[in-house]
C-alpha cells in the first residue's frame, strides 16, 4: 500500500512480521508525510532502517518501552550521499523554518532518528 509518492506501508512495518494495530497505522501515515517532505528537500532516496516496532521486537533489540517506535511515530533513517550529521542539521533547519512537524531528533553514528511526538526532544547518541 502506497502512503505517499515515495513511501509504502511495507517500509514501516515491524521486522518481526506482526500485524500493525490501527492506531499505529494512523501515526505511520502522519510520519510518512513528514518523511516525504524530507525526501523532497534532499531530492534523494531515504532508507528506513526501523519504523514501527511491536513491544516484543522493541524489547528484543534492547530499546525501552517509552520508544516512539512502539507508537508508530518514529523512524531511523539514512539518506544516501549525506552523513547522519548532515541529515540531522538539515532536518533541524526544516523544523525551525516550520517546514516539518517533528518533535524528536536523535543523532547516531550511522543513522538519524526522527519522530512526530508533540514535544521537542533532542539527543546525541554518537560514540567516538
Amino acid at each position: 500500500m502506497k502512503l505517499t509518492e515515495n513511501f509504502s506501508l511495507s517500509e514501516f512495518e515491524c521486522r518481526c512480521g506482526c500485524k500493525m494495530p490501527k492506531d499505529v497505522f494512523e501515526n505511520i501515515k502522519l510520519l510518512a508525510i513528514q518523511l516525504q517532505e524530507i525526501r523532497d528537500c534532499f531530492n534523494a532516496r531515504i532508507m528506513i532502517n526501523s519504523a514501527y516496532r511491536c513491544v516484543k521486537h522493541n524489547s528484543s533489540i534492547g530499546s525501552n518501552n517509552s520508544s516512539q517506535h512502539i507508537l508508530g511515530k518514529a523512524a531511523d533513517i539514512v539518506i544516501g550521499g549525506n552523513s547522519p550529521d548532515e541529515v540531522a542539521d538539515k532536518i533541524e533547519s526544516m523544523i525551525e523554518d516550520k517546514e516539518l512537524s517533528l518533535g524528536g531528533l536523535g543523532r547516531y553514528n550511522t543513522f538519524t532518528h526522527i519522530d512526530i511526538r508533540s514535544n521537542r526532544s533532542r539527543w546525541d547518541n554518537r560514540t567516538v
